[in-house]
């Protein structure tokens, strides 16, 4: 022990950066095990779909028109925010929400979540994910 107070007495910087090194470490295992609890494959959206999800698509409706899941319906950020209305009878299903690169969809699947949706999730790596997965959209 007293050497390493002597290692971390001489090398402070060094001592210092390891430090937070670790806590960044931490930090973003803990971040990446809070998002995956959150989020589902494109391989379980299809099991959920089976099973009667709704599926949220986030993107503007140009977008959603040019190519969406099947079944799929198009809500922006402000329709968003009064879901806990307009969607009620789904709070006890799973909705899973989705964007393109999936970076907008936590804080969406969070706003669901204080609105009482028990089962809402996020699209990992949102459409893009399922592109890559070369499974097929639905154009309107």
């Amino acid at each position: 022990m007293d050497h390493l107070l002597q290692f971390i007495n001489a090398h402070y910087w060094l001592a210092t950066g390891t430090a937070v090194a670790a806590a960044l470490v931490v930090v973003y295992e803990m971040r990446a095990r809070t998002e995956s609890q959150f989020s589902v494959s494109p391989q379980e959206l299809i099991r959920l779909m089976n099973q009667g999800a709704l599926v949220l698509d986030l993107r503007p409706q140009e977008k959603f028109a040019a190519g969406h899941l099947a079944g799929a319906r198009q809500m922006s950020g402000e329709a968003l925010l009064a879901a806990g209305d307009t969607l009620k009878r789904h709070k006890e299903k799973p909705v899973v929400v989705y964007d393109d690169s999936g970076s907008l969809s936590l804080p969406a699947v969070r706003q669901l979540a204080a609105q009482g949706f028990t089962r809402a999730f996020t699209l990992r790596g949102g459409l893009a994910a399922w592109r890559a997965d070369n499974l097929p959209l639905t154009r309107a």
